[in-house]
């Protein structure tokens, strides 16, 4: 490969094992031992991990990953700075799921597709939802199929794609959006509280949906998606109350690190690595 072909980056606070399994997202794939399948923003991208030290090799020009997947892994925020904050609060449950999720970013996506991929992940379990979601790209050569295109699923399409119930509710969102009545631009415009209350006024996008719509598809890092791991959280660890105004602008990262930690630490599986203190972004 030519070498404007590729980027090798060894960002701080950021291991893709952990991306992956963090329930964010469900379009990344370890296609091979240390190498990941990436698909965003109609892009496919290979990620491989090289050496103890957690090199990336990014395969795109670096025009494409300053202008794409630096944002999109959110590689701007000091998630060092934010790991060192809830540390100090002294919460040892929380610095202990801050401990075993360091390399957990909050990922950049877009937000239709967002909107699609979590009204499907109801009740529904990831390899599920991956597998449905494929099946949705393949005949647009692995592109999210917009709006428009949906459009012309009918219902039992949809439920011939495994949706059960959910079918009704894509079909009612793409109406939606088609129509105007959820508009995607002024979405965006909104703040959290503005834009969770406003989803959850389409049928099928109840608060746990609405929360992650605006965490993950519109990057409101203060929204906290409350699902049945972190309420098991709440009440076994909390005693059925837990103050998120306490970590104001950065909720939605101290969900991520709860959620991760509690879905995933009794499963004896491999996130290897060492934190490393390197300033964000910082490129080799």
């Amino acid at each position: 490969m030519e070498k404007n072909h590729y980027i090798k980056i060894r960002p701080a606070d950021f291991n893709l094992h952990q991306i992956e399994n963090s329930g964010q997202c469900f379009r990344i794939s370890e296609i091979s031992a240390n190498v990941w399948e990436v698909h965003a923003f109609n892009k496919r991208l290979l990620i491989r991990q090289e050496g103890e030290r957690h090199d990336y090799v990014f395969e795109c020009s670096s025009e494409e990953f300053r202008k794409i997947w630096f944002d999109y892994f959110d590689m701007g925020r000091d998630y060092g700075k934010i790991k060192s904050n809830l540390r100090a609060i002294g919460d040892p449950y929380l610095t202990a799921a801050v401990d075993y999720g360091y390399g957990i970013r909050i990922l950049r996506q877009d937000l239709w597709e967002t909107i699609v991929t979590f009204l499907i992940s109801q009740q529904n379990n990831i390899s599920r939802i991956k597998n449905t979601i494929v099946k949705l790209c393949r005949p647009y050569d692995d592109r999210f199929p917009t709006p428009d295109l949906l459009s012309k699923y009918t219902e039992n399409d949809f439920l011939a794609l495994g949706l059960g119930y959910r079918a009704k509710y894509l079909q009612n969102i793409v109406k939606a959006v088609r129509e105007n009545n959820l508009n995607l631009r002024e979405l965006k415009t909104m703040n959290s509280f503005e834009a969770i209350n406003f989803l959850k006024s389409f049928r099928g996008i109840g608060d746990k949906v609405a929360n992650c719509i605006a965490l993950f598809g519109l990057h409101k890092v203060d929204a906290f998606p409350i699902d049945v791991w972190i309420k098991r959280i709440i009440d076994e660890r909390y005693g059925g109350n837990f103050d998120k105004t306490r970590f104001s602008e950065y909720a939605g990262i101290v969900q991520q690190y709860m959620f991760f930690y509690r879905r995933n630490s009794g499963k004896n599986i491999d996130f290897s690595g060492r934190e490393r203190h390197i300033p964000p972004g910082t490129l080799t």
